[in-house]
Formats: C-alpha cells, sequence, structure tokens
C-alpha cells in the first residue's frame, strides 16, 4: 500500500506536474493507493467552494481512508518525535509526525513532497516512494 501525502494529492488534484503527480497518475491502476484521515482532512479544508468539496471528498473516499487516531499511534508519534528530537531533527507539523508514524507502524510506503519527512526516513526508516 502506498499512502499519498496532502502534499502530492493538491498537486495532483490542481494539475500541478511534477514527479510525484506523474507517478501517482502513472501507478494508480497498478498500485494500492490510499490515504489517512488526517491527509484527508488537510486536503478537504483548502477547498473554498462547497461543490468543489463535495466533488473532492467522492473523488478521495473511492480509495482506502485509514484510521489513524488512538493511543497506539500517539504514543509511538511522540516517541519518534522524541527521538529525531535527540538527534537533531525537529518536525515542523504535529499531523506529518502522525502521518509518518502511521505508516512505520503498519509498514505502508509514503509518497510526498515535503521534507519533513526525510528524517523519518533517514533515521526512522519509513519506506518512501522515490518519483
Amino acid at each position: 500500500m502506498v499512502i499519498v501525502d496532502t502534499t502530492v494529492w493538491i498537486d495532483y488534484l490542481g494539475g500541478t506536474p511534477n514527479a510525484e503527480t506523474e507517478w501517482l497518475d502513472r501507478e494508480m491502476p497498478l498500485q494500492r493507493i490510499g490515504l489517512t484521515d488526517t491527509i484527508l482532512c488537510e486536503v478537504l479544508q483548502g477547498i473554498r467552494e462547497t461543490s468543489e468539496f463535495q466533488r473532492m471528498r467522492d473523488q478521495l473516499l473511492a480509495f482506502e481512508v485509514f484510521s489513524t487516531g488512538g493511543a497506539e499511534n500517539a504514543f509511538a508519534a511522540a516517541s519518534n518525535y522524541r527521538t529525531l528530537r535527540q538527534r537533531g531533527h525537529t518536525v515542523r507539523k504535529t499531523v506529518d509526525c502522525w502521518i509518518a508514524t502511521f505508516c512505520l507502524l503498519t509498514g505502508n510506503q509514503l509518497l510526498h513532497r515535503d521534507h519533513d519527512f526525510d528524517p523519518f526516513e533517514k533515521v526512522l526508516g519509513l519506506q518512501v516512494v522515490k518519483a
């Protein structure tokens, strides 16, 4: 399973070509693609028009959406944050820590365009799709 981060969905749905959106377009019929509840929220909260919101919601719900809530992910995300901070890496956004930790716990790969995930890959072994 490949979890697609908000950064890629925004570019993909907005028609912005880059290596990650091209990978997604090419691999979507071939790979299991999913997103987390937090990614779904991030993508949808940026949409201004109600009709566009409903259309995007329906498009995204065609993929597997995983719930990332719960104490297990919270404890693991806090631990990962602390580990990275102790090694000199500050994660700027809690939601990125939450998404990366979900992928680490479930063994899913992550497709992203956000440097905040780099320490998770380098230090903690996050599996990242190289587009």
